[in-house]
């Protein structure tokens, strides 16, 4: 009884913790998809004055940016949907994909977790937690292969061999790595979750075994069956007074018996 109790408290606090990390996770990946500086370069400070040469250019999912060393930013915000590049598109697209799968494996897991009192019975509640799950593992892989789409296409373009200079070479911003890390986290929560759920399933079909083999040796010793004693007194005894009587019915003589 205590060991099961044991078991149990480890679990609750598998899933405690996976639900603590998974939805880290996806509020990781839910702001980034509003942070600027996806993509920035520094522009300037060479010859001269710095201070009035430099800037920076940097870019987010929605708008190209430039901001100079006054900290005068200038935007130009993307046009219609169709006119914004493919990527960008593909990028937005896998975002929004795996921030509401995390959503919605978030609400799941809440109702699946042990330590909830909804989602009706046992079953019901592991079987739930799995699909919250399966949500979560589905969204971080979104999120991240969004990710390694931006990072690629900045990175072909860095090293591009070109002689065009009007191509500006832009390096990787912070929100690709928070987001990166959300990705992973969300990942590895949805992990948790089933790792709990595993167990869990392996260990009662192990008692179940266990109990189904025991019953069977109890059914094989009880099937068994032993003459008393007092049954093989009594045979041998109308043994040997069939033996004193004779055989076929004939009387033994008093000297015979004797003997």
């Amino acid at each position: 009884m205590i060991t099961h109790f044991k078991l149990e408290m480890r679990k609750s606090l598998i899933q405690v913790c996976g639900f603590l990390i998974s939805t880290l996770g996806w509020v990781f990946i839910s702001c980034t998809t509003a942070m600027d500086y996806w993509k920035v370069v520094y522009v300037g400070g060479k010859g001269g004055n710095w201070m009035i040469k430099a800037s920076w250019y940097w870019s987010n999912l929605w708008r190209d940016c430039v901001t100079d060393t006054t900290s005068v930013t200038s935007c130009r915000d993307y046009d219609i949907l169709w006119a914004v590049t493919s990527y960008v598109q593909g990028v937005r697209g896998l975002l929004m994909i795996g921030m509401t799968l995390g959503f919605v494996g978030a609400i799941l897991c809440f109702i699946g977790m042990d330590c909830t009192y909804i989602g009706g019975r046992e079953k019901a509640k592991d079987k739930t937690l799995l699909a919250g799950a399966m949500f979560h593992l589905v969204g971080g892989l979104s999120a991240c292969a969004a990710y390694c789409l931006y990072t690629s296409k900045v990175i072909s373009v860095a090293f591009a061999p070109t002689a065009d200079r009007s191509i500006i070479r832009y390096g990787i911003g912070t929100p690709i790595f928070l987001g990166f890390i959300g990705s992973f986290l969300t990942i590895l929560g949805s992990i948790l979750y089933a790792v709990t759920v595993i167990s869990k399933r392996m260990t009662s079909a192990f008692t179940k075994r266990s109990k189904t083999g025991h019953k069977s040796s109890k059914r094989l010793y009880s099937s068994v069956h032993y003459t008393p004693s007092r049954d093989l007194s009594r045979s041998s005894a109308s043994h040997i007074s069939k033996i004193s009587n004779g055989k076929n019915g004939e009387k033994i003589s008093a000297k015979d018996t004797f003997v």
